[in-house]
């Protein structure tokens, strides 16, 4: 579609963003495809800033047809009260359901929301459900931030409901390393200088905290992109 458009040009940039706008509302509301209605949704949010259109579209999308990205895109947008008023139990049900359906960020969410938070009154199960989401976040979804999450629950511990567990932070924050992490990086290096969770070794020491210094430095270099201000598109 952009093929046939100067994007450099001011107005020939408001008709493409109309004619998408045109097939995206095509492509829900008639043809009910939800993968469209989810790129609606992401259309009101990005460039018309119409917060309540968009937790609209991704609630009926996470309602009627169980797309998982919209089922957490509406748990986000209630915890912080965007388009809809802040409920966070509320929240927490679509992000659990988002999960469920293999959202890598549902599960993240949900699983930190259980572990910070008390919405059942066996807290203990609902830690242990949090965990398991986190760990289903990181292991089998390739979640960067819930691998390192988990390893600082693991690191610290969680008072009274789970001990500290050394060996399980070093698998975690070495499979965050992995993604490029350079926190991570830097928590592995420690364990292998002090010897915590892994045996010591100060030369493995010191290739992680190089590797740490490189992803450290990438990502302070990178550019940070631009995200434009509201268009109003009919």
């Amino acid at each position: 579609m952009s093929s046939s458009y100067n994007l450099k040009k001011p107005e020939e940039v408001k008709e493409y963003l109309k004619n998408l706008h045109i097939e995206y509302k095509f492509g829900c509301y008639s043809e009910k495809n939800p993968e469209v209605c989810h790129l609606l949704g992401d259309f009101n949010e990005a460039i018309k800033k119409d917060f309540k259109k968009a937790a609209e579209l991704y609630k009926t999308n996470c309602d009627e047809r169980n797309f998982p990205k919209s089922c957490t895109k509406y748990g986000e947008y209630l915890i912080i009260g965007r388009g809809y008023k802040k409920d966070i139990n509320e929240a927490y049900k679509y992000l659990v359901k988002a999960c469920d359906l293999n959202s890598d960020s549902g599960c993240l969410h949900s699983g930190i929301l259980a572990i910070t938070n008390e919405f059942d009154d066996n807290l203990s199960e609902q830690i242990n459900k949090g965990i398991s989401r986190l760990n289903k976040a990181c292991y089998d979804l390739n979640s960067e931030k819930a691998c390192y999450f988990l390893s600082g629950v693991y690191l610290k511990g969680i008072q009274d409901y789970l001990k500290p567990n050394i060996k399980e932070a070093y698998k975690l924050s070495l499979k965050c390393c992995e993604f490029g992490n350079p926190y991570a990086c830097a928590n592995v290096s420690q364990m292998y200088l002090r010897g915590h969770g892994v045996k010591k070794d100060t030369d493995l020491a010191k290739l992680f905290q190089k590797r740490a210094d490189q992803l450290e430095y990438e990502l302070k270099h990178s550019k940070p992109l631009k995200f434009q201000e509201g268009i109003q598109v009919e």
